[in-house]
């Protein structure tokens, strides 16, 4: 093989810019920190790497989400709070309403007052969240939800709740639409309800309302009918006589049948009767309607007490809803913060894993770089040495 002093020079030449490219590259790791800047560095690393680097980015946004979903439940649950105090006070003032030392016109500061708090709680069904949209609208967060319209609420919102991802297949409801913590409030006892027939011309009062063996309660409509001032019956919807009993207004009388308990008081007159029906539905605000409605009455009276009872009911029935609605934000923040507590966890371990993919192992690199400048060194000593040799030095 013939080696001639030009392929000597070019192979010298090669060698140099070999060790060059390998001194930059080590140069640009340093620099970097990372082990891999470009995916030819280690295609399966690269690809590791860039798997961690999605995971790292979705628990962010899941960290995020979680952050956005507890301030807006905090906001809901402020307000539901504040609505429970609202509704507390209708309570007291509705005890107060029925006593028969109140006059027409403290009756009618009752219903006053009634009608600022009726106001309030409109205002808070409507409110927003930090960002604008309204809190109890369902899915329609851009549209006011509740409007009255001849004293009579409206809901323009939708059932639905919105949802945010707080970690892998994790979905946690932000909201609860008005029409489940406002409007679709059950009536009575929640199992059934109790109202005066119309007419009713004797002083008898329902009073409490309980199931005490809902085994037996079919879930149809019954008339308790006083045949006389001190004995009753009741009949079912087909006017069938299902139950008869004798009424002594000592304050202690409870007429019961078919697993459910009626107290009543007063004394009603022989015609007198009163609707056993299943539970319906019923906004809140219609409710405080009706009792305002009932305390303008003039003269109060019997009719004005058992209104009064029959929506005292339906108040305690809304004000349920409304802590069990409380109760189920608290299970989702409860929830979003365990969460949060573990996307920290994870968090951490895809960074520790990410690092150990990429990051740069220093002291090896700059060994590496040190045995790279010394190669460098020696092949450009050589080149000179080779370059300045030729045949002719020999002939001398």
């Amino acid at each position: 093989m013939r080696v001639s002093t030009s392929w000597m020079a070019q192979q010298s030449v090669n060698s140099m810019m070999d060790g060059q490219s390998s001194l930059a590259d080590l140069q640009n790791r340093i620099n970097s920190g990372k082990r891999i800047n470009q995916p030819s560095d280690d295609p399966v690393g690269a690809a590791r790497a860039l798997e961690l680097s999605h995971m790292t980015a979705d628990v962010t946004q899941y960290q995020r989400n979680i952050t956005s979903a507890n301030a807006r439940l905090g906001i809901e649950d402020q307000a539901l709070s504040t609505s429970t105090d609202a509704l507390t006070r209708v309570r007291t003032l509705v005890l107060q309403g029925i006593t028969g030392s109140q006059t027409d016109q403290t009756r009618g500061d009752i219903a006053a007052e009634l009608t600022q708090i009726r106001q309030q709680l409109m205002g808070l069904a409507n409110g927003k969240d930090g960002n604008g949209d309204y809190l109890f609208a369902g899915n329609q967060t851009g549209a006011q939800p509740f409007s009255m319209q001849g004293g009579a609420v409206s809901y323009q919102g939708d059932n639905g709740q919105r949802m945010v991802a707080a970690g892998p297949g994790m979905q946690v409801a932000t909201g609860d639409p008005g029409s489940a913590v406002f409007m679709n409030i059950p009536t009575g006892n929640g199992t059934f309800q109790v109202a005066a027939t119309a007419g009713n011309t004797g002083t008898g009062v329902s009073g409490s309302i309980s199931v005490a063996d809902r085994t037996q309660w079919d879930n149809g409509s019954y008339t308790i009918k006083f045949t006389a001032p001190n004995a009753y019956e009741v009949r079912d919807a087909g006017n069938n006589v299902v139950s008869t009993g004798s009424y002594a207004n000592d304050g202690n009388s409870v007429v019961a049948f078919r697993g459910v308990q009626i107290g009543i008081t007063g004394t009603p007159a022989a015609g007198d009767g009163f609707n056993v029906a299943p539970s319906g539905q019923q906004d809140i605000f219609t409710t405080l309607g009706n009792i305002i409605s009932a305390l303008q009455t003039t003269g109060g009276g019997t009719a004005m007490q058992n209104t009064l009872n029959q929506q005292f009911s339906n108040l305690d029935q809304a004000m349920d809803t409304i802590t069990q609605t409380r109760a189920a934000i608290g299970g989702r923040m409860n929830a979003l913060d365990q969460q949060q507590s573990l996307n920290g966890d994870l968090s951490l371990q895809y960074q520790s894993s990410l690092s150990d993919v990429q990051d740069l192992d220093y002291y090896d690199a700059i060994s590496k770089l040190n045995l790279q400048n010394t190669a460098l060194q020696a092949a450009q000593m050589t080149y000179t040495k080779v370059q300045s040799s030729t045949l002719f030095d020999y002939l001398r």
